[in-house]
């Protein structure tokens, strides 16, 4: 007869105090601690209740949460202990004391919401002397402040993948690969894959370079009839990829049974330009394109600081993704009918160049959408953007993972890290890492020296 694990006991059990930057980065964080029990700061209700109105992630993180608390506590006190839905979770209060015997305001010299954070998991790790208190938090200062007052403190690991080193790249490199298998997929334009991969071995629209000595083939491995399709570098819109990684990347953006593509790599290696290009050359297969980016205000200030009205404040964040529209328009004479369907498109709405924010809520029915620096979202944002999606919808996410311009996120538990790893292996995903940067000489030295 085999014994059912016994629960444990409340002091075998730990308490998790979480900071607003967990809340934030995930709405539904407080059910991931497994049996352990969570204990919500005061602070932390009153810091979301400061971004309960606007349209941002923030905002809906921070209504969604309170709704949930509020249901959860029905008729309960939120200074008492209590379960958190499902039979294997813990409970959860709400604790609304500050004040402990090390007194982190006193000690920073600063009466800020952090520190009150800090008091209160601080005042829980002395009522509850035998259990182990961990404080939980996105702040990186804040962990750091934590374990100098001797308070164990974590990053919320729930959406980090374990390493961005092995982050899948799309594509190999296979050498000798017979002369006659490489002459086959270049005469018929594919080719079986079974004599040079293994059944079950690849990785749907995974790409390779296919060798025999000086003898070369750039192909996509087919899943549904498991051959290698041959990629041809060809232009889109008058955009010419300049190296294997871009004409890999131009195939999944140009391929129509792909409905997902993600572009990873450093600054000038061309992944916006060639998702724009790409999206221009199959205009006629959409009603819509959209390229849009989130809005990361510089120096953490909000955009109503920058003077001027809606579109005057935006500007300046969208200013990237017309200079590469500029440069696809600069391809063509003024009197070329490619140069005036830009300015027409553009005119007609048919391109549409804005913010995330002015995206998110809608249907995306029979567009292509390119979402640009996806490092910057959060998993929970790239997977509401890819929910939306609709009947002959596209969606491409580049963007660089080592180059974070949000505070509470990092190459690991950025969206669009997370994104490559969860969906590689499906069918109607592809993703292409680019490495060799194209943008100029100049600034290849500075990404490989500075």
């Amino acid at each position: 007869m085999i014994k059912k694990k016994a629960p444990r006991s409340a002091e075998n059990r730990k308490i998790f105090v979480l900071d607003t930057s967990v809340i934030i980065y995930d709405h539904t964080a407080i059910k991931n601690f497994k049996e352990h029990d969570v204990v919500i700061p005061i602070t932390v209700l009153e810091e979301l209740d400061n971004f309960k109105k606007g349209n941002d992630t923030k905002n809906y993180a921070a209504r969604e949460f309170t709704r949930y608390i509020d249901k959860l506590s029905g008729k309960n006190t939120l200074q008492d202990w209590t379960s958190i839905n499902g039979p294997t979770r813990g409970k959860f209060k709400i604790e609304m004391n500050t004040n402990s015997k090390v007194n982190a305001e006193r000690i920073f010299d600063d009466r800020k919401a952090d520190h009150k954070i800090l008091n209160t998991a601080l005042y829980v790790a002395e009522q509850h002397p035998g259990r182990k208190v961990v404080l939980i938090t996105k702040d990186i200062n804040l962990r750091i402040k934590a374990k100098s007052l001797s308070l164990q403190a974590e990053d919320y690991e729930t959406g980090k993948i374990k390493t961005v080193d092995e982050l899948y790249t799309g594509m190999s490199e296979v050498q000798k690969v017979s002369a006659e298998k490489i002459a086959s997929i270049y005469q018929k334009g594919s080719s079986p894959s079974k004599d040079v991969l293994k059944r079950g071995e690849a990785t749907p629209n995974h790409y390779y370079i296919l060798k025999n000595g000086s003898q070369s083939v750039l192909a996509r491995y087919n899943k549904e009839d498991e051959s290698f399709q041959r990629v041809i570098k060809s232009a889109a819109f008058g955009v010419i990829p300049k190296n294997a990684e871009q004409s890999f990347a131009l195939d999944a953006i140009m391929n129509p049974e792909i409905k997902l593509v993600t572009i990873q790599g450093v600054a000038g290696t061309g992944k916006t330009l060639l998702s724009l290009a790409g999206a221009l050359e199959q205009r006629r297969n959409y009603h819509q394109i959209y390229l849009a980016r989130p809005i990361v205000p510089l120096s953490n200030k909000d955009i109503g600081y920058l003077p001027g009205d809606v579109n005057s404040k935006l500007n300046p964040y969208m200013e990237p993704l017309w200079d590469n529209l500029k440069y696809i328009r600069s391809q063509f004479n003024e009197k070329d009918k490619e140069h005036k369907q830009l300015n027409e498109m553009v005119e007609s709405q048919k391109l549409v160049v804005c913010p995330l924010a002015y995206i998110r809520g809608r249907s995306l029915s029979n567009v292509f959408f390119i979402v640009d620096e996806a490092q910057n979202l959060t998993p929970h944002e790239v997977k509401t953007i890819i929910t939306r999606a609709g009947e002959n919808t596209k969606i491409i996410f580049t963007g660089d993972v080592h180059q974070i311009d949000t505070p509470y996120l990092d190459a690991q538990s950025n969206g669009l890290s997370y994104l490559i790893d969860k969906v590689k292996g499906q069918p109607l995903y592809a993703h292409i890492t680019l490495q060799k940067g194209e943008r100029s000489d100049l600034a290849n030295l500075a990404n490989d020296l500075l």
